[in-house]
């Protein structure tokens, strides 16, 4: 049998809307997860009193996260509907967590937004949708969960319906990419067979849903991208970095660089769900072996191509950004972290333009003072140290950031432009 189209599929929403319950039930249901474990989990979890979190521990698998009841880091998970498999990343909804959640929605080809069908759009609802959007993420599911707190009424669900639409209209999600379902992952509602509670829906499961998503074209004409995800030293194989394939493709036996190190190899052999592969193209979680890299020579941020056309490390950069929250004003000079693909690299806004019309794009003012919360603008940026970054024109993989400071996304943005280091070769 041919093996099914890849999709990499984010869980995002607020915190304590469902996402890992869901995507629990989920993995329960259809046999992913043996019923006994989910057995042990809910032991387990009635005597810490943890009631209802059975569903979610089995992803998350942190014994930190078990206690607080929150997920900490992405778990990967392996999941098949009919027509797909779907690597499951889920991203936490905690604030503490959105740097992983940007590096998590990154890598998405669809997402399933999980809203409470009574408590509604929350802050980080807004967050993470605007921030998916700037992210490239395309396509959604948006599940209305915890159905059974609005007595399965069509009315809640119709309300809130119309607010996400809104929202999601506003960050620029056209209506055809977007698919609602209803759902009660508790108490696995509408999950993989319809629910008598909600006949009024005549819509999809949330098992049927997965497949209504598109893969997106694979951009294996772009050249290859690497961002490094975690570098590890495997006896016998040696320095063997992971991450995820965003552009391009990659064969055992090419020559590659990791900018902006500049270290050159020979990639001796290619590695995806522990089992070796001749080639790996965009979407392929991997882990690839490199002759004549170190493994001190390269860390996480750092991005992996072809000899003939490396990724680019910028000196400068220009930039499109719209401030989402900041609790006064964003200035010349101001330099906080900004997330590109896997790399956390302090840069400094070194110039502000021209403020924009955030709905429109236009003009409002040339070379203000400041930006504040809701204002997008074109800024200069200066990296604190070599960053490899990607004009969002020719590779929007490597195109896009998130911009954090004081323990919040304070921005999002794509790069127009690049003033490029100086190259140099090891």
């Amino acid at each position: 049998m041919a093996e099914k189209e890849h999709m990499n599929l984010a869980m995002i929403g607020h915190i304590d809307h469902g996402k890992s319950t869901l995507l629990g039930r989920l993995l329960m249901d259809t046999g992913v997860i043996d019923t006994h474990t989910i057995d042990e989990y809910r032991k387990k979890a009635e005597a810490m009193g943890k009631g209802s979190f059975e569903f979610a521990w089995a992803m998350d698998t942190l014994k930190d996260e078990r206690e607080r009841g929150i997920t900490i880091d992405v778990a990967h998970q392996r999941f098949d509907t009919d027509k797909y498999y779907y690597t499951i990343v889920d991203c936490p909804g905690h604030r503490d967590f959105v740097k992983n959640m940007i590096t998590g929605t990154s890598q998405a080809d669809a997402a399933v937004l999980v809203v409470d069908a009574k408590d509604g759009i929350m802050a980080q609802t807004k967050e993470h949708v605007f921030l998916s959007r700037t992210l490239g993420v395309t396509q959604l599911i948006i599940a209305i969960n915890k159905m059974d707190r609005v007595n399965y009424e069509q009315k809640s669900y119709e309300e809130l319906k119309k607010a996400l639409l809104e929202l999601l209209g506003v960050v620029g999600y056209k209506k055809d990419v977007l698919v609602f379902v209803p759902v009660s992952a508790f108490e696995g509602e509408n999950i993989i067979k319809p629910s008598e509670k909600m006949k009024w829906f005549d819509g999809p499961t949330f098992l049927k849903a997965l497949d209504l998503m598109k893969v997106p074209e694979k951009p294996v004409e772009l050249p290859l991208r690497i961002p490094v995800q975690d570098v590890y030293t495997i006896t016998g194989a040696g320095t063997v970095p992971v991450g995820r394939v965003e552009t391009g493709k990659l064969k055992k036996g090419d020559k590659v660089i990791f900018n902006p190190p500049a270290v050159v190899g020979e990639v001796k052999s290619i590695e995806m769900h522990h089992e070796e592969i001749p080639e790996a193209i965009p979407g392929d979680n991997i882990g690839w072996n490199v002759r004549g890299v170190g493994r001190m020579d390269i860390r996480r941020g750092d991005v992996c191509g072809h000899v003939n056309n490396p990724p680019t490390v910028a000196d400068e950069f220009t930039a499109q950004l719209v401030v989402l929250q900041h609790p006064t004003a964003i200035t010349i000079g101001y330099t906080p972290v900004f997330h590109c693909h896997t790399a956390q690299i302090a840069c400094t806004i070194m110039e502000i333009t021209k403020k924009l019309d955030p709905k429109t794009g236009a003009t409002k003012e040339e070379n203000p003072d400041f930006i504040k919360t809701g204002d997008a603008a074109i800024v200069k940026v200066k990296p604190t140290r070599p960053l490899v970054i990607e004009r969002v024109k020719e590779i929007p993989h490597l195109g896009r950031f998130a911009i954090r400071d004081m323990g919040q996304t304070v921005a999002a943005g794509m790069v127009i432009d690049i003033k490029e280091r100086e190259s140099k070769a090891k």
